[in-house]
Formats: C-alpha cells, structure tokens, sequence
C-alpha cells in the first residue's frame, strides 16, 4: 500500500522482505463501514451462501429421498424414493465435483483478462437454474441425476476464481484477509443454514420441494448481483472518488487484468504455488468428508432423526463461519502492525487449523454414539480448521495478485479432487453401515490434514513470486524508489 510518498505496497515486494514493506497513514485509509468493497463483500457473501445450499442440499435430502428397505422405488406415495444403494449414493455425492473440476482453471484465466463480477453472476444463476430440474432428473434415474449434479459443478467451478478475481482489482493489501474471509465465509453460513433447513422442509413439504426453493434463491441472488456488481472500482457508479482512489492507489499495478499471456512454466516450477496446490487438496479432504457425508453419518450411527440430523449437521459451520470471519481480521492486525510477516501470518494459520482440525477428526471416531461428544468434537474440528482461511486460502494472492483467479482456479482444480474421491472412498469404507469404517473415514482424512500442515510450513512464502511481476511493474517499483530517495 502507499506511504504519504505514494509507494505501494505492491511494488517493491520481490526486492525487499516483507517485513519492510512501506504501510499508509492511518489517515489516508479510506473505511470500511458503508464502503463500496464492503458492500460487494457482503453481496459476494450471500453468493457463497447460496452456492453452498445448492452444494449441501443432496446430502441431506438424500435420507429422504433413498428408501432401503425396498427394491424398488416408492410409487404408492406422492413423494417418491429410490433403492440407491451406499456406493451409489457416494458417487451421486460426488458427482458435483466431477463438473466442478473442468471449469476453475479456464474461468480462472478468463476472469482475470475481463473481470470476473460476470462469471460469479451466471454460474450461480445457471447452477441455481439446473437445481430446479433435480426432482425431474431423479425420476429418471440415477445416472440422470449423476449428470445434472455434474453439470451443477460445472456452472459453480467459476465462482471462486471469478471471486479471487474481483479482490485482485478491489481489496487493498492490508485488508484482504478480512475481505475475503467475510466474503469467503458464506460458504459455511450457506451450508449452516441450508442443512436444518433441508431437513425441516424434507419433514414437512416433501423432499423435491428443498430444490425448488434453493434453485429459486439463486436467481434472485442473481438479480442483485447484477444490477449492483462490477469488475473494478474505476467501473463502479456508486463508488465515492475517494474509495476509488484509496483502492487503486494501494493495490497499484497489480490491480489490473493480466492479459492473455500468463507465465506457465514459471507456474509449473514454483515451489510456492505447489506448496498451496498440496494443502489444499489435504485441507479439503476433511472438509468435503464432513459436507457431503456427515448427514449419512449422523443418520447411520447416530440415528437422528431427518430434523434433528440437518440441525446437528449444521453446527459445526456456524463455529467455521465466526473463526473464518476472525481469523481474517486477526491476520490483517498481524500484519498491519508487523507482529510477523506475511508468511508466518500464513503458515501460523495453517499449521493450526489442520492440525486441531485433524486432532478432533480422531477423537470423533473414539467418541462412539455419545451424541454430546460427536457433536462438540466436530464442531472443534470444523470451527479452528476454519482459521486456515486466513492461511493456505488467502495465499495465491499473496504470491501473485495479478494472477490470483488464475491461481485459484489451478489451485481449487486440484482441491476439487478429494470432492471426488473422499465421498466415493466413505461409501466404500462405510458400505456395511459399522462404527468401524467410519472410523477408517476420520483417521485417513486426519492423516492428510497433518501431511498439509506440514508440506505448507516448510514450503510456502509469503512474497509476491518474480513470475508475477513484469516488466511495467519492475520499472514503476524503480521509479518509485528513486523518487522516495530523491524527497
């Protein structure tokens, strides 16, 4: 960020240690209440909300919508059911990922050449929209459903990217964190609220009526979206010039859209990059374990009933949505007053949230079918992995904001993986329905959180990569300096 001289933060990154990175005055800092950024924040936190119900859904509406005393679907109701079978059910619950997956690297690179307030608009307008056809889709049968949660993904594998996107050209540097946790953190009040919430509408209206409802919410986010969002500051019409200025001023060049050429094999060789790749993909087993399979668990072993299920599955967000949320201010507050440098901040997060989060995983799977303990462990484990938002989240933009969308779309591509595979893996580990195989889930998936935590401090940095900067950004750091030594 710019000193009274006009030094950004951003410029002289490569050169110099974090540590003697130049901040503004406190009076320069335009604030937050009632700002433009906090507003797109808060409209990028109801996105999330809404992308999370539309993901979570099918994990709770499934207990209704699978009847497994029959062979055949339930025709004598108006409600209908299906015999999908617990390695079919796995592979429904992973079948968002499947879509999920093709579209972050390329709505990545595209979002950061045009801007990505688009890109977040129609993948949640379309994957509210094809959220509308799954009781249709389940009617025909499960490969019909398998197809449309893939096609679901795939119109939501734009909104991260297009989010990291937006903050490259919109958050200042000493702000980020809070930014995008606060924005980042609907994710977890989407699925703390659509999980009771699923389950109360299951109980009283009927399974089909859950997608109905949360594909409708979608569109009318959408509404919103487009009439108050925009790509950049310099383009947004109830922006004061003050905020404008104050924005543009301390993200400096690297505010700007990256163009069509991006320096790949810099990206393929970059031990940083690699560092967040890994983690994220260790981090996410837990994390999509618990999201797509924690309803079947609580049903399964703890016999809840559906009400009481989504309810209880629902807790452990609400604990991830206040520490994702704090942990971003507590890491800009690092920051901004050089407690640590930037990647300690990073790798301090990290390192505590995997390894509580794993530490609670297990003591879960020791917990039995004490409902008490079950729920308090979970809800520990989610609630401090939930400060690695603040970590191996924000880092991409830290090592190169200019390509920050295109990271995360590299980035989340890979973490997406373990959506795949760890809900297929749970319906083949937990197939006999046992305490035993539910353990297996939790030990395997607090192994590799503690393999992330690990690969993350050793490797990972805080510095914005030479890769990230060019040739413009390189001569305007130099000028900058000049111009401070010379006043």
């Amino acid at each position: 960020m710019p000193s009274p001289n006009g030094y950004s933060i951003n410029s002289a990154s490569v050169d110099e240690s974090e540590d003697s990175e130049p901040l503004i005055g406190n009076d320069a800092i335009h604030p937050q209440c009632c700002s433009a950024r906090l507003n797109l924040a808060f409209l990028m936190f109801l996105g999330f909300s809404v992308v999370y119900g539309l993901r979570v859904n099918l994990s709770v509406a499934m207990v209704a919508m699978v009847n497994t005393t029959e062979t055949e679907p339930a025709q004598n109701t108006s409600i209908p059911q299906y015999p999908w079978d617990s390695e079919t059910q796995g592979w429904l619950q992973g079948a968002f990922f499947f879509g999920y997956l093709f579209t972050q690297i390329p709505a990545g690179y595209l979002s950061g050449h045009y801007g990505g307030s688009v890109f977040m608009g129609l993948g949640v307008l379309g994957t509210a929209a094809l959220t509308l056809l799954t009781p249709l889709a389940s009617s025909m049968g499960a490969y019909w459903l398998f197809a449309l949660r893939a096609l679901e993904g795939f119109g939501e594998g734009v909104t991260f990217p297009a989010m990291m996107s937006l903050w490259a050209r919109w958050s200042p540097p000493l702000e980020r964190s809070r930014l995008m946790t606060l924005s980042g953190s609907g994710a977890s009040f989407g699925a703390f609220v659509a999980l009771p919430l699923t389950g109360y509408i299951c109980q009283t209206l009927g399974w089909p009526a859950v997608f109905y409802i949360c594909g409708g919410s979608g569109c009318l986010w959408s509404v919103f979206w487009f009439a108050f969002a925009s790509d950049d500051p310099r383009t947004n019409r109830r922006i004061s010039k003050e905020e404008r200025d104050y924005i543009i001023n301390s993200i400096g060049s690297q505010g700007t859209g990256h163009g069509w050429s991006v320096p790949v094999l810099p990206m393929l060789l970059s031990v940083p990059l690699w560092s967040i790749i890994i983690t994220q993909m260790c981090s996410n087993w837990s994390y999509y374990t618990l999201l797509t399979s924690l309803p079947t668990y609580m049903n399964d072993i703890m016999h809840f009933d559906i009400k009481s299920n989504g309810f209880l599955s629902a807790v452990p967000y609400l604990g991830a949505l206040l520490f994702s949320t704090l942990s971003g201010v507590a890491a800009d507050s690092l920051i901004e007053r050089k407690v640590f440098s930037i990647s300690v901040v990073r790798k301090l997060f990290t390192l505590i949230g995997l390894l509580s989060g794993a530490a609670f995983l297990v003591a879960v799977s020791y917990a039995g079918c004490s409902h008490i303990l079950t729920v308090t462990f979970l809800t520990l484990s989610a609630t401090i992995g939930a400060i690695t938002a603040a970590g191996v989240y924000m880092n991409q933009i830290d090592i190169a904001p200019r390509y920050a969308g295109l990271l995360l779309g590299i980035t989340n591509t890979f973490g997406t993986i373990p959506g795949v595979v760890a809900p297929i893996a749970t319906g083949y580990f937990t197939e006999d329905r046992t305490m035993a195989g539910w353990r297996k889930v939790f030990w395997v998936a607090a192994g590799i959180n503690v393999v992330g935590a690990i690969i993350f401090t050793i490797f990972s940095s805080g510095k914005i990569q030479k890769w990230a900067v060019v040739e413009d950004d390189g001569a305007e750091a130099e000028k900058d300096r000049s111009h401070s030594n010379s006043t």
